[in-house]
This record gives C-alpha cells, sequence and structure tokens, in this order.
C-alpha cells in the first residue's frame, strides 16, 4: 500500500469521519482500560478480580454480538453507531460521579463493564461492516490498515494520558480515586466526540437487501454461511484461539507491573504504549507491503510469534524488557489480526458482512474462558507462570490447527473456489 492511497481512503469524506469516530472511542476505550485497571488492582490486589472485570466485559460479546450483526445487516449503520457512543457516554459520565466522590465499588466496575460490553457487542459489527460501503474495493485493505493503525495510535497515547495523568492528579496517593475520577470524565467527552462525528457521516449504511421476516433465521443463515465457507471459517477459528490464549496478557498486564517490576500506574502506561507502539509497527509494515503472498503462511507465522512474545514476557523482570517484548507482542497481534479481517472483508458477501463479522467479533468475548484459569494460575503461582501457561498454550493450539483443520488449511483461497456466494 502506497501513501497514495492511503490519502486517496482519507479524502472520502464519509471514510474520514467514521476513521475520526473510531479513533476517539479507541481512545476512550485504552484510557478506560488503564484507568480500571489501576484501580481495581489498588482495591483488591487480585489478579483474579481483575479478571472478574475483564469477564464482565467480554462476556456481553459471546451473547450479544451475534444480534448485533443481525441488527447491522437489518438497520442503518450510521444510526447505531450514534446511539452506541452516546449511551456509552452517558454511563460514563455516570461512573465518574460515582468514581470522583469515592462512593466506587468493585461491583460498580462489574455493572459498567457489562453496559460497555453490551453496548460494543450490538455496535462493532456495525462498524466493521460499514467501512466497505465508504471506499471502493481496491481500497478495503487500505482502509482497514488505517482503522487498525488509528485503534493502534490510541494504544499508545490513551495510556500514557491515564496513566499520567492519574499520577498527577493523585500526587503519589495510590488509594486516591481522585485521578481516576478526572480520566473517566475525559473518557465520557472521548465517547461524545465519537458520537457527534459520526452524525457527519453522509451515507446511512442501509441494509443491502431485504432480509427475512424472522431475525432468528437472520443468525442462522450468517452462521450457516460461515461453516459452509472454509476459507473464512479458518479465520474465525484462528480468531478465537488468539483471543483465548493471546489476549490474556493485557488483562495481567497491570499485575504483571506491579508484582514483578515494581511499577506504578505511569510505568503501565508505559508498558501499554510500548505494546501500541509496536502495533502501529506491524500494522504499518502490513499495511506497506501491498498485496501480500502466502497469507496463510504470513498468518500462522504471526500466530507463532504472538505466542512466544506472550510467553517470553513471563522472564522479564525489568522496565526496558518488559518494554521490548511487549513491542514485539504488539507488534505480531496487529499485523495478525489486520491480516485476518482484511482477508474476511475482502472475501465476504456484502449483504452477510454485518453478520460475520459479529461471529469474528464474538472470538473476542471468549477471552475470559481462557482468562479466567489464567488468573487463578497467577493468583496460586504468579504472574509470571500464568503468562509462561497462555503463550504455551496458544502455540500448541495453532500448530494443532495448522496439521488439523481443513478450514485453516484452505485460508488464504479465494472463496469462490470453494463455492461460496458472492
Amino acid at each position: 500500500m502506497s501513501s497514495l492511497h492511503i490519502v486517496n481512503a482519507l479524502k472520502r469524506r464519509d471514510f474520514l469521519c467514521l476513521w475520526s469516530g473510531s479513533l476517539a472511542a479507541s481512545f476512550a476505550m485504552n484510557m478506560q482500560m488503564i484507568a480500571r485497571g489501576w484501580l481495581v488492582y489498588t482495591m483488591t490486589s487480585s489478579a483474579m478480580d481483575l479478571a472478574w472485570v475483564t469477564l464482565a466485559f467480554m462476556v456481553p460479546q459471546v451473547f450479544f454480538s451475534l444480534w448485533g450483526g443481525v441488527l447491522a445487516d437489518r438497520f442503518r449503520k450510521r444510526r447505531i453507531l450514534v446511539l452506541a457512543q452516546t449511551l456509552n457516554c452517558v454511563a460514563t459520565l455516570f461512573m465518574a460521579t460515582v468514581i470522583i466522590t469515592g462512593q466506587v465499588t468493585f461491583w460498580d466496575f462489574i455493572w459498567l463493564g457489562m453496559f460497555n460490553g453490551t453496548v460494543l457487542a450490538f455496535s462493532i459489527p456495525a462498524r466493521h461492516a460499514f467501512v466497505p460501503e465508504l471506499v471502493p474495493r481496491r481500497l478495503i485493505f487500505t482502509a482497514m490498515a488505517l482503522h487498525t493503525t488509528g485503534m493502534n495510535f490510541a494504544r499508545i497515547l490513551g495510556p500514557v494520558i491515564a496513566g499520567f495523568l492519574i499520577a498527577w492528579v493523585a500526587s503519589g496517593d495510590t488509594s486516591s480515586t481522585f485521578g481516576v475520577g478526572v480520566v473517566y470524565y475525559m473518557i465520557a467527552i472521548l465517547y461524545l466526540v465519537a458520537a457527534v462525528t459520526m452524525m457527519f457521516v453522509q451515507r446511512p449504511g442501509a441494509p443491502h437487501a431485504q432480509l427475512p421476516k424472522s431475525p432468528l433465521r437472520d443468525l442462522l443463515d450468517g452462521l450457516a454461511y460461515v461453516r459452509a465457507t472454509p476459507p473464512v471459517f479458518g479465520l474465525i477459528m484462528l480468531s478465537v484461539v488468539a483471543f483465548l490464549f493471546g489476549m490474556p496478557l493485557n488483562t495481567l498486564l497491570p499485575a504483571f507491573n506491579e508484582d514483578i517490576l515494581g511499577g506504578s500506574s505511569d510505568d503501565l502506561g508505559l508498558l501499554m504504549s510500548g505494546m501500541g507502539l509496536g502495533a502501529i509497527a506491524g500494522s504499518l509494515m502490513l499495511a506497506s507491503a501491498g498485496e501480500l503472498k502466502r497469507k496463510r503462511r504470513w498468518l500462522i507465522g504471526t500466530c507463532f510469534g504472538w505466542a512466544v512474545s506472550t510467553a517470553a514476557l513471563a522472564l522479564a523482570t525489568d522496565l526496558p524488557v518488559a518494554m521490548l517484548i511487549v513491542a514485539v507482542f504488539g507488534w505480531m497481534s496487529a499485523w495478525n489480526m489486520a491480516l485476518n479481517r482484511g482477508l474476511i472483508q475482502s472475501q465476504v458477501d456484502m449483504r452477510m458482512r454485518g453478520r460475520v463479522m459479529s461471529i469474528d467479533m464474538m472470538s473476542h468475548g471468549l477471552m475470559p474462558v481462557g482468562m479466567i484459569p489464567l488468573g487463578w494460575v497467577a493468583d496460586t503461582f504468579g504472574v509470571a507462570s500464568a503468562l509462561a501457561v497462555s503463550g504455551t498454550l496458544f502455540a500448541v493450539a495453532v500448530a494443532a490447527l495448522k496439521w488439523l483443520s481443513p478450514a485453516v488449511q484452505r485460508v488464504g483461497r479465494p472463496v469462490a473456489a470453494v463455492g461460496a456466494t458472492r
């Protein structure tokens, strides 16, 4: 992908508005991750409690993301996205007030996590399915790479802003909730920006065809489509494994920072920023590669690199080494996810995009299935042991799929060649 392709994508007003709104929402999510993780671990000193908070956020994605895909294929995507960001803004404002007045409890993070996760489940399929409608087919990979780069850019600055703001406002008092409350007010403003930006998108993102009357029939058709399309099914399976065993590192990072490195909130912000910097490098490298050949090999290879970097963090004992390892982690994971999602977007029938992207998103909600036992390992044997187990299981699962799954073996082949509808 050349810089000219990037300019051509961003010159399309509707895509620029969608991308800008996504960037604001990504900043909000990454700042919330730091603020939430810091305060919850300060309140409880338990990696398992961090896992439960993550579970509250991720489980709704398992139960509701498929219905979010049905909504995306049935209703106007712009309207869905504006409503979703408005709801997040209101809920975050309420939570900020609870925190800053010192009345926050562990259960407040549970209910807000469930609410945010539900809103995300109903809106993200629409966001991803909207992208190919705003750019021509030749710019789909460019648009997806820009979307991923924007998210990763937020992973760099968002944690830094949140971490240093908490440290500065609290003046070193780790028991203070005031700094976290200020961050939550900033998060609410970012959600408002995301909602307002979406209002400037001219295309409504209307459905491409008249769907059957039954939403359940729509949902089942989406599942059947993925199952009957081996290259897409293989991509979904690799995504499931990655989120089961590759993403728990994000949840365990606050515990790793405090227990292994003895770091503060600004150190945690630096770790998250190092991860984001690596992710930007990975997504830009993929973008500069253009029409990448042997996509399946790259996909499998980055899965193994992702797994190795997860396990390697278990050996780190100082901040510079840990930052280097999480940067590699970010690089591998961003390359892998951008390539996976770009392949899905370029191969799936347009009328099915919302439902297929919702199935992909549901795999993200499965992360707690791996996080809960890993949280127990962290509390019982230490955070380093949990990271080593996570990386090892990731590598073993990818190897098993590579050698045993016919669907994974057909990843990268044209969908038309296996009989899918175009």
